[in-house]
């Protein structure tokens, strides 16, 4: 490659939870710099997720939501001889992550509830109990790779 590899940025961990991961989710979940707004919104959706689920606290049902939600393999587009094949390759690490994540709160903003807390309660009980929208995403995306498994010697 001719430029040089970007500086990762380093990131900490939130005040309440003490997790990292939980700190990016917040900045995934952040519109127009408003982190403060941010926060007070995961913090409420993980108080009405406790509150909705006896067993488990709250942070444990938001991991499994996102661990259920976390795509294995995914579909690139490549063109090849003039046809464009669907080619299944295998999903990075922090791609894994950050996929789960856009998943999770771009089909939470879809939902129909009153607060913005509200439907990400409602979409991280739906992921944690393997149903929704964003877990139809992930399931969706496998059954796509499976599909297209025959043109996965295409890889680039």
């Amino acid at each position: 490659m001719r430029r040089r590899k970007a500086k990762k940025i380093p990131i900490l961990p939130d005040p309440k939870f003490n997790e990292i991961i939980v700190t990016k989710f917040v900045n995934n979940l952040m519109y127009d710099g408003k982190k403060t707004l941010a926060f007070k919104i995961f913090y409420d959706a993980i108080e009405l997720v406790d509150a909705k689920v006896e067993d488990q606290s709250g942070l444990d049902v938001w991991k499994k939501a996102l661990e259920n939600v976390t795509p294995s393999v995914e579909v690139r587009s490549r063109r090849v001889g003039g046809a464009t094949f669907q080619i299944p390759t295998p999903v990075r690490e922090e791609r894994k992550q950050s996929l789960a994540m856009k998943w999770l709160i771009g089909y939470s903003r879809k939902r129909n509830e009153k607060s913005m807390a509200g439907k990400l309660a409602s979409e991280i009980i739906a992921a944690s109990k393997e149903e929704g929208a964003a877990f139809k995403k992930k399931a969706d995306t496998l059954r796509m790779a499976e599909a297209n498994k025959a043109f996965s010697h295409f890889r680039f």
